[in-house]
């Protein structure tokens, strides 16, 4: 400004310079008279222009954000002196776009998208604070909720449908809570539940068991009348544990009881449950270091036409060698390395071993023999693993050797398995096998969609099959259908002599395999085998192996 400007000019130049800031700003004098404010101070919040009660004392600081009209107005006062005069300056800026994106990222922080609920942080902060301000006489329960076979349902009617049954889950839920009670998303189909107070154990577990049967239900979902449970695990505060990460543990292990034995339901932690729960982490520590390791092997079984005790195929059966040297069962192991999804790596392995013992096998059997290898359900549906599977069989050169057994479950989704899974076995040659089939969950309806090769009756049925009249049918209604839809019949589990004559009596089943017929062996016991006998002809070798035959037990291979 040149120093020849006028004073009042300059003045003036001033006031509208204040006048047209984008920013607000206030003037009050020493009695709270306002003096001065421009148009972005009167636009923001006009009742900033008005005049205050007179301070006690000289002007403070101090800053402030509040609520005027839709928007979100921040003030920022501070003490102003001239000439002796005392004055007080407010700014005034409108962030309401600013609290806007802090209020989203917040709600992305805590809560859950899907269903609106809070997420995992939020729970876990509001019980970390009710826990450092509880008092000696307070008690809180946390559910854990988990949905039953909720994958089977996101595949069968669709995720959509799956993302709908959630947000209806999480509904029916808060209708029987109390405004004190919170509930919480944890993440894909678990939810967990604050009750808070409680003063009744026996009454909480009523009003959880009473949840439990509100989910039962049945939810209307697109047209479709779609049935679900929910299996519930509880802790108490602090009966249980008195911090989060405790309670939750133990509330997570009472829900995993739950799981093993009657889904659905609800149960109250017990000590034992914690004991469980350190024996499994240890083999599942345990069961890392054997993947690492490579400490799996296979065990062969074979499959035997009954009439001409002739080896048609094996079965290759997973053994864990333990750090003891001693190997385990698949049993004791196989559905935890499901759940924590260490089963593919375990199969890759198994399938490695299978490919080298493939000469060995050859030379005790014959090279026209078929191998089965078990897949897992979760595993079928699986389709990145599956296509990376079947390029690693396909890469072999031996595909078209191969049996892939599944159980009934794998068929049950929706379209999955056929449409994107079954052109990718097909394509490199290999077969497709129902395992275990009558006590899945598809039966009947898969045989009428899937295109498999082979069915294998479960061990269930066969079983005494000469004493009970009722399975004989049973027995007889799967081999028709399983003929009559172009699959060759396996009977799985033989292991008596009276079984064996009541299949050749009364059923076309030719192929079988059980303990009656040869027990599994490890291929180091194959190759001993060779070894004792080495002039022997495969043929003369299936002859003998299939004859094979160990005290007759009831038990799984």
């Amino acid at each position: 400004m040149s120093e020849s400007a006028h004073p009042s000019h300059r003045r003036h130049l001033l006031e509208s310079a204040i006048q047209a800031l984008p920013v607000g700003m206030v003037v009050h004098d020493a009695q709270g008279h306002c003096i001065l404010a421009n148009a972005a101070a009167r636009h923001l919040d006009p009742e900033a222009t008005l005049d205050l009660p007179a301070p006690d004392g000289p002007p403070a600081a101090g800053r402030a954000v509040a609520e005027v009209g839709d928007r979100v107005v921040e003030a920022q006062a501070r003490p102003l002196s001239v000439d002796s005069e005392d004055f007080t300056l407010t700014t005034l800026l409108d962030v309401t776009q600013h609290h806007r994106i802090q209020r989203d990222l917040i709600g992305r922080a805590y809560i859950d998208a899907l269903t609106g609920l809070p997420n995992r942080l939020m729970f876990e902060q509001s019980i970390e604070e009710l826990i450092a301000g509880a008092q000696r006489s307070d008690r809180f329960a946390l559910a854990f909720i988990d949905l039953d076979n909720f994958k089977h349902i996101n595949d069968y009617y669709s995720h959509a449908a799956g993302d709908t049954l959630l947000r209806k889950v999480a509904e029916r839920i808060r209708g029987s809570l109390r405004p004190s009670d919170m509930l919480a998303r944890l993440g894909g189909d678990e939810f967990v539940l604050l009750l808070n107070p409680v003063h009744d154990r026996d009454a909480t577990l009523a009003g959880v068991s009473e949840i439990s049967e509100r989910l039962k239900q049945p939810f209307f979902i697109d047209g479709h009348e779609i049935f679900a449970s929910a299996s519930m695990g509880l802790s108490l505060f602090p009966d249980h544990g008195t911090t989060y990460e405790t309670l939750r543990r133990q509330a997570d292990s009472a829900m995993y009881r739950v799981k093993g034995s009657v889904k659905g339901g609800v149960s109250v932690f017990e000590e034992a449950m914690s004991q469980a729960a350190t024996a499994r982490m240890a083999v599942e520590q345990r069961l890392r270091l054997a993947i690492r390791d490579r400490c799996f092997c296979c065990a062969f079984q074979p499959k035997v036409d009954m009439r001409t005790h002739a080896v048609k195929g094996v079965e290759v059966l997973l053994r864990w060698r333990d750090e003891l040297g001693v190997i385990q069962a698949p049993g004791d192991f196989v559905g935890l390395a499901i759940e924590l999804g260490l089963i593919n790596e375990i199969t890759l392995q198994v399938l490695a071993e299978t490919v080298r013992a493939i000469p060995d096998l050859d030379d005790m059997f014959g090279d026209e023999i078929t191998v089965s290898l078990n897949i897992a359900a979760k595993q079928a549906c699986d389709v990145p693993f599956m296509t990376a599977f079947c390029e690693s069989l396909g890469q072999t050169g031996l595909a078209p050797r191969f049996i892939l057994e599944l159980t009934e479950e794998a068929f049950f989704t929706k379209g999955r398995f056929q449409r994107e899974v079954l052109p990718r076995i097909r394509a490199i040659g290999a077969r497709v096998s129902i395992d275990d089939f009558g006590v899945g969950y598809s039966s009947l309806a898969a045989l009428a969609e899937i295109t498999a090769d082979e069915l294998k009756i479960d061990r269930s049925f066969i079983t005494d099959i000469h004493q009970r009249p009722r399975s004989q049918i049973v027995l007889k209604a799967i081999e028709s259908l399983g003929m009559a839809l172009g699959m060759s019949v396996v009977a799985e589990g033989v292991e008596t002599h009276e079984e064996v004559a009541y299949l050749l009596a009364a059923t076309q089943i030719r192929c079988a395999q059980g303990y009656y017929f040869a027990r599994p062996m490890l291929i180091d016991q194959i190759r001993l085998e060779h070894v004792r006998h080495p002039g022997e002809r495969p043929v003369e070798r299936q002859r003998r192996a299939a004859t094979m035959r160990e005290p007759l037990m009831r038990r799984h291979a």
